[in-house]
C-alpha cells in the first residue's frame, strides 16, 4: 500500500465535502483501519462499526468551524488518534456489559430431544446385549470400549497376552454384533 502525503489543499476539498476526495479518503483509511482493528476486535461486524465511527467524528470534526490540525500534512496521525479513541470507547463499553450467557436461553428443539431419546435408547439397548452375553465377554468389551483401561492393564486382569486380547475382543464383538442386529428394536418417535 502507498503512503498517501496529505496537505492543506486535500483538507480543504475534504471540509468542502468534496465527493471525490471523500471517496478516496474512506478508501484509503478503511483498509489502514481494517488492518490495525483485525486484530483487536471480535468480529470483521465491528471492525466495520469502528471504522465508520472513525470517519463520521474525523468529517464533522474537519467541518466544524474550528480545524483541530495544527498542520493539515498530520491528517493520517489524526485519523490514528480518533480511532484509538474509539476503540479505547469500544473496549471500556465491553467491559462494563456482560454478555448474556447463550447457553441459558437455547431452547432444545424437537431434533435435539429426539436425539437424545434415540441415544438414550441406544444406550439401553447396548447395555442389555452386554448384559446379555458371557460375562467374560461382556466385562472384556466394557473394560476396552466403555471404561477405556489400559490394555496392559486388561491383559493382566484376564492373564491373557495382548495378542490373545485382540482374539478375545474381536470374538466378543462378533457375538454382541450378532445379538444387537436381532435384538434391534430400538424405538424411534413417530414422525
Amino acid at each position: 500500500m502507498d503512503l498517501f502525503a496529505f496537505d492543506d489543499d486535500y483538507v480543504r476539498r475534504l471540509r468542502d465535502r468534496d465527493a471525490r476526495t471523500e471517496e478516496h479518503f474512506n478508501r484509503y483509511f478503511r483498509d489502514l483501519l481494517h488492518l490495525k482493528l483485525r486484530g483487536r476486535l471480535r468480529s470483521l461486524d465491528d471492525v466495520d462499526d469502528v471504522c465508520q465511527d472513525v470517519f463520521l467524528r474525523v468529517l464533522r470534526t474537519l467541518c466544524s468551524s474550528e480545524n483541530p490540525l495544527r498542520d493539515d500534512r498530520k491528517l493520517g496521525a489524526y485519523v490514528a488518534g480518533v480511532c484509538n479513541k474509539v476503540l479505547l470507547e469500544r473496549y471500556r463499553i465491553d467491559v462494563r456489559t456482560e454478555p448474556l450467557d447463550e447457553r441459558r436461553h437455547d431452547l432444545p428443539s424437537a431434533q435435539d430431544i429426539e436425539s437424545d431419546f434415540v441415544t438414550a435408547e441406544n444406550k439401553r439397548h447396548i447395555l442389555a446385549v452386554l448384559d446379555g452375553l458371557d460375562p467374560r465377554d461382556a466385562a472384556i468389551l466394557r473394560a476396552v470400549f466403555l471404561d477405556e483401561e489400559d490394555k496392559d492393564e486388561i491383559c493382566r486382569r484376564f492373564g491373557v497376552t495382548r495378542d490373545y486380547l485382540r482374539v478375545l475382543v474381536h470374538r466378543a464383538k462378533e457375538e454382541f454384533r450378532a445379538r444387537f442386529v436381532t435384538k434391534s428394536s430400538v424405538p424411534s418417535l413417530p414422525r
